[in-house]
C-alpha cells in the first residue's frame, strides 16, 4: 500500500468491497450484517452510523449544491483527518465503521444554538462558501453505534433538510465530480449521505490503486452535480456487467454508490457515481 492507503488503512473494508481487485483475497472480511470480521465483532454488534449534522439557517439557508459539496466534504475528510489514521484516536470508531458490511449515514438538520452545540462533538465540519450568503456548512461527526449518539445529536430532526434545486453550472474540470442520479428523488439530507458514501469511496479506490497523497486529498473539493439523462446513460453502460467496478474505474474512472434502501429508494439503486474527473 502506499502512503495514501496508509492513511485511509481504517478503511481497508471499504477498499476490499469497492475496488476488490486490489486488495488481497482474504486479507479483509466484513459481515454483511453489520458485524465485522475485521474488527472482531459479534453477530449482535450494533448498527454503526456516521451523523451528517447539516447546518440549515432559516434566514439564509444553503444553496442545495453548496451543502452537499460540503458533505461530500466533511465524510471523507474525517476518514483522511490524522486523528483516524492508526494510532489516532478516531481509528478505533472508524475501522469497526467501516467493517461493517452497509456504511451507514444518518443525516440531520441543524440550526442556531443546536448547531453550535454540536461544535463539541468528536468530528469535523467543512465549509463551502460563505454560510452567511448561501454557502454550505455540513459537520460529519465520529460514526459510532445509532443508539449511543450524544443528546447534541439526538434532539436533532432528521426530517426537513429539504431545499430547491440550483443551477450552479458546469463543474470545474479540474476537480473530481460527484454525479447524482436524474432519475431518482431524493431528499437533500438523502443526497448528502450518498455524496458522503461517494466520496469515500473515490478517495478509498484512488488511494488503494496508487494515487498519491495530493489526488487523494482532492476529494475534499469535489464538485456535485446532477446528471444529464445522456451522461447518466454513459455512466450505467460503463457499469453494465462488471460487478468488481474494474472496468468502470479502469476504463473511465468512475465508482457508483449502490444504495442498501433502507430509505427513499429500491435496494441497489445506484444513486450517484464518483468520477476521477468530469
Amino acid at each position: 500500500m502506499g502512503t495514501a492507503a496508509d492513511r485511509l488503512a481504517a478503511l481497508a473494508p471499504l477498499a476490499a468491497r469497492v475496488c476488490p481487485w486490489v486488495v488481497e483475497p482474504g486479507a479483509v472480511t466484513w459481515d454483511e450484517d453489520g458485524a465485522s470480521g475485521a474488527a472482531g465483532d459479534e453477530d449482535d454488534a450494533p448498527v454503526r452510523a456516521m451523523p451528517l449534522v447539516l447546518r440549515i439557517e432559516r434566514g439564509i439557508p444553503p444553496t442545495a449544491t453548496a451543502l452537499l459539496e460540503a458533505a461530500a466534504a466533511a465524510a471523507v475528510g474525517l476518514c483522511l483527518d490524522e486523528r483516524a489514521a492508526p494510532g489516532g484516536p478516531w481509528y478505533d470508531a472508524v475501522a469497526a465503521w467501516a467493517g461493517a458490511g452497509r456504511i451507514r449515514k444518518l443525516a440531520r438538520r441543524a440550526r442556531t444554538a443546536h448547531w453550535r452545540a454540536v461544535a463539541d462533538v468528536d468530528g469535523l465540519t467543512a465549509v463551502v462558501g460563505d454560510p452567511e450568503a448561501g454557502g454550505g456548512e455540513v459537520r460529519a461527526l465520529v460514526p459510532g453505534p445509532v443508539d449511543e449518539v450524544p443528546h447534541e445529536v439526538r434532539r436533532l430532526q432528521i426530517g426537513g433538510t429539504d431545499l430547491p434545486d440550483d443551477d450552479p453550472g458546469e463543474p470545474p474540470s479540474d476537480r473530481p465530480v460527484i454525479w447524482l442520479n436524474p432519475t431518482v428523488e431524493q431528499s437533500t439530507g438523502k443526497a448528502a449521505a450518498q455524496v458522503g458514501h461517494a466520496s469515500m469511496i473515490l478517495a478509498t479506490v484512488l488511494a488503494w490503486t496508487g494515487a498519491d497523497d495530493t489526488e487523494v486529498d482532492a476529494v475534499t473539493t469535489a464538485a456535485v452535480r446532477t446528471a444529464s439523462a445522456a451522461q447518466w446513460d454513459r455512466w450505467c453502460t460503463a457499469l453494465a456487467d462488471d460487478d468488481s467496478g474494474r472496468t468502470a474505474w479502469e476504463d473511465h474512472g468512475v465508482a457508483p454508490v449502490r444504495d442498501a434502501g433502507f430509505t427513499e429508494v429500491a435496494p441497489g439503486t445506484v444513486t450517484c457515481i464518483a468520477a476521477r474527473r468530469p
